[in-house]
């Protein structure tokens, strides 16, 4: 029995703060700033998983069909749930949705991130020729 709530404590430590897990909200950052954030984790880790609560649910979905739209990323999976949350206005616990969407690399994404800075170094070679 104290092995299983060892476990327990050592599972309690970890889960929250997963190196490839963004916690997405719809007013700290824009928009790009988590799809660029996405990339690089995918890049690190090859998957990221994209957490969000409430009103920034819709923020994670644009975020992860940005990706999968433009190649980056695939879909692993999709988990929704309810979370109860403190109301400090209210003073009382009230339940907030969650969704936590899981985005693997595509087969091509190292070819395509390749691709897009090759893009901006000869785009900013052209801008230090027009400058000078």
């Amino acid at each position: 029995m104290e092995e299983v709530t060892e476990g327990v404590k050592n599972l309690a430590v970890t889960e929250p703060h997963k190196k490839n897990r963004i916690q997405v909200s719809n007013t700290k950052k824009p928009l790009f700033f988590y799809v660029n954030l996405a990339k690089r984790y995918m890049q690190m880790h090859n998957e990221v998983e994209l957490s969000a609560l409430g009103m920034a649910i819709a923020t994670v979905v644009t975020v992860a069909e940005i990706l999968k739209n433009n190649g980056l990323a695939v879909e692993k999976k999709i988990m929704t749930s309810t979370v109860d949350v403190n109301d400090e206005s209210r003073g009382r616990p009230m339940q907030k949705a969650k969704i936590e969407i899981v985005l693997g690399k595509t087969e091509n994404f190292d070819e395509l991130m390749a691709a897009a800075a090759e893009e901006r170094e000869v785009a900013a070679a052209e801008d230090g020729e027009e400058q000078g």
